[in-house]
């Protein structure tokens, strides 16, 4: 559980951005690449459609795949790393 408070106006959406903000990061750039991607066609010279669209999807997995591996990261750090500092702090403080 996250010790975020929300508010009941707040939508789904920007809850899990708050808790994991590498989720909109990875959207955010597989549209990008996508978007790029599709605009560059017409200059693809001699390259097969397929294989311009297989490197599209390649490229916006693996954005995606490498957004979502720092989330997994970055979260394991605050839960295992960051978390327990804290802890260790409090607990001399008292």
């Amino acid at each position: 559980m996250s010790d975020v408070s929300y508010d009941d106006n707040e939508s789904k959406f920007l809850r899990k951005a708050k808790e994991n903000p590498f989720v909109p990061v990875g959207m955010a750039g597989f549209f990008a690449i996508v978007g790029y991607r599709l605009y560059k066609m017409k200059n693809r010279g001699d390259t097969k459609m397929s294989v311009h669209l297989i490197h599209m999807r390649v490229a916006a997995q693996g954005f995606v795949v490498g957004a979502m591996t720092v989330g997994v990261l970055y979260s394991m750090y605050r839960e295992y790393i960051a978390k327990p500092r804290e802890q260790q702090k409090a607990a001399e403080h008292k």
